[in-house]
């Protein structure tokens, strides 16, 4: 097992410990070895029409097919909180 760090941005919030607006509400955990964003998605008890096609693993764009290392920071954002990169730049599967 290793520790990665999630954050959760909108209304996502709700599902970590810290729900203010103005802090950050962040995440470690825990997780294996191949282990998806979708898996940890669903550790997190967050319903998938809640979040968007807006998720970032070290600052990219990716699926929720990608698997996470050692380390790795992930950003959730909610379905209310659509961003505009994935116009820009191509989603990372791997």
């Amino acid at each position: 097992m290793f520790m990665i760090e999630t954050h959760l941005y909108g209304k996502l919030r709700r599902f970590s410990e810290q729900k203010s607006p103005v802090k950050e509400s962040v995440i470690f955990l825990e997780v294996f070895e191949g282990d998806s964003i979708q898996c940890i998605v669903s550790r997190l008890d967050i319903p998938l029409t809640e979040l968007s096609s807006s998720i970032f693993l070290n600052g990219e764009y990716s699926s929720l097919n990608r698997s996470v290392k050692d380390g790795d920071r992930l950003g959730l954002f909610s379905d209310n909180m659509i961003l505009a990169y994935r116009q820009y730049f191509k989603k990372v599967d791997e």
